[in-house]
């Protein structure tokens, strides 16, 4: 049989993230990576979802601008416990916080998701996606190894779950690739839908 890739539109992630380039290639899909450079700070009483949104639209905006007749992607990931938003440590010791709150609790992983093309009849489409994470508790030992692979540094809540931090992994509900940084299942529905 020879089927239709049904991947047909070549996107421009506004990202230079590596682990959302990894997911693209991963299932076959074309694109090219122009970095968004906008400002993400949290506005005072944003909660964690309007947050990921909004950062995910202005990337995908930013870039789409540029690129007008092209399909540009935003995306931003946090992780949530309790009311607390963590995005990337801002140093190890941030780090080892972040996984001394996580230990031996479930939290929440949020990545917003936006679509947009400014060319003749300008769309944006957003939406998000939950996943449920569990850690196993983790001694000061393991969070200080952990910390110290250097794999903590760039990632919402200080940890890889692709990478080492596997380890520490006791389960998981929802959409894997979104705790990666991308639920590309939804950047697929939503891209059939964006026309």
């Amino acid at each position: 049989m020879d089927g239709k890739n049904p991947l047909r539109e070549k996107l421009l992630l506004a990202s230079k993230s590596l682990r959302r380039a990894e997911i693209l290639r991963e299932v076959g899909w074309e694109f090219e990576a122009i970095a968004a450079n906008v400002d993400e700070t949290q506005m005072p009483s944003e909660d964690a979802i309007t947050y990921v949104k909004r950062v995910a639209t202005i990337k995908a905006e930013a870039v789409a601008r540029k690129f007008p007749d092209g399909l540009a992607l935003g995306a931003d990931t946090v992780v949530v416990i309790g009311e607390q938003i963590f995005g990337k440590p801002r140093d190890d010791g941030d780090a080892c916080r972040m996984l001394r709150l996580l230990s031996g609790r479930w939290h929440v992983v949020l990545t917003g998701v936006a679509l947009a093309r400014f060319g003749r009849t300008p769309r944006v489409l957003v939406e998000h996606e939950t996943t449920r994470v569990r850690f196993c508790e983790m001694s000061a030992d393991e969070i200080d190894w952990y910390v110290s692979t250097g794999e903590p540094r760039d990632k919402a809540g200080a940890y890889a779950i692709q990478g080492s931090a596997a380890l520490f992994i006791e389960g998981i509900q929802g959409d894997y690739f979104n705790v990666v940084g991308l639920p590309v299942r939804l950047v697929y529905e939503m891209s059939r839908r964006i026309g």
